[in-house]
């Protein structure tokens, strides 16, 4: 498994460019914010975390048809489901390795790009936090798009909006605990043991619902 999530991360990171892909989108959303809302440095402030965080899913939706296309499309996926090792554990180790590719450099360039939408230093930290824990759901969720479009021609299409719907909850818990820290400190803790709670039921249910679906497609 360890095997398998290296050699993930380092094909992630090489054929198609999938982590730089995902911070230059991320970095464009973020961007063409403020030429669309002006020069209102209050509003820009306000609206920084749903910014981020919009920016942030829609980057992840994007890389997401490619986490088990690769597989199918040289024949790994059906080596690595004759091997004998849970078809559960492969989707979860191949997820992380692609939340690791993708999702963690968004987490990081969040406090960069957050310098465009004059956010206060306790929102930038609030709003990187939401992101770190939020974000592996988003990945979890769109590996059963992935799972379930892997058997179909251009299935990529399909992946964000089968999966979107689910990420609704994230968006909002992950929104509603950055943008508390503004109004009331207090206030963060709620949403964001909410999101806590979402992206562990991901984890547990994602590899599951994904391996079913591949499971399904390879019969």
């Amino acid at each position: 498994m360890l095997a398998l999530y290296v050699r993930e991360v380092r094909l992630a990171v090489r054929v198609g460019g999938g982590a730089l892909m995902g911070v230059l989108f991320f970095l464009i959303v973020v961007s063409v914010i403020p030429f669309a809302v002006g020069p209102d440095l209050n509003l820009l402030s306000r609206l920084g975390p749903a910014v981020l965080w919009i920016g942030a899913l829609l980057a992840t939706l994007l890389g997401l048809d490619r986490l088990f296309e690769a597989d199918r499309d040289d024949g790994a996926l059906d080596l690595i489901a004759g091997s004998g090792q849970p078809l559960e554990l492969v989707a979860l180790v191949k997820a992380l390795a692609h939340w690791t590719a993708t999702g963690l450099p968004l987490v990081l360039a969040a406090p960069l790009f957050s310098l465009f939408l004059a956010m206060t230093p306790e929102t930038i930290g609030s709003t990187m936090l939401t992101l770190l824990v939020g974000t592996p759901a988003l990945t979890f969720l769109g590996s059963i798009g992935a799972g379930l479009t892997v058997s179909l021609r251009r299935g990529g299409l399909l992946v964000p909006i089968l999966i979107l719907p689910f990420c609704i909850p994230v968006l909002i818990f992950g929104v509603s605990a950055s943008t508390a820290v503004q109004f009331d400190p207090a206030a963060f803790h709620t949403p964001f043991y909410l999101l806590c709670a979402v992206s562990l039921v991901a984890a547990v249910t994602g590899p599951i619902a994904a391996a079913a679906a591949l499971r399904g497609g390879l019969d």
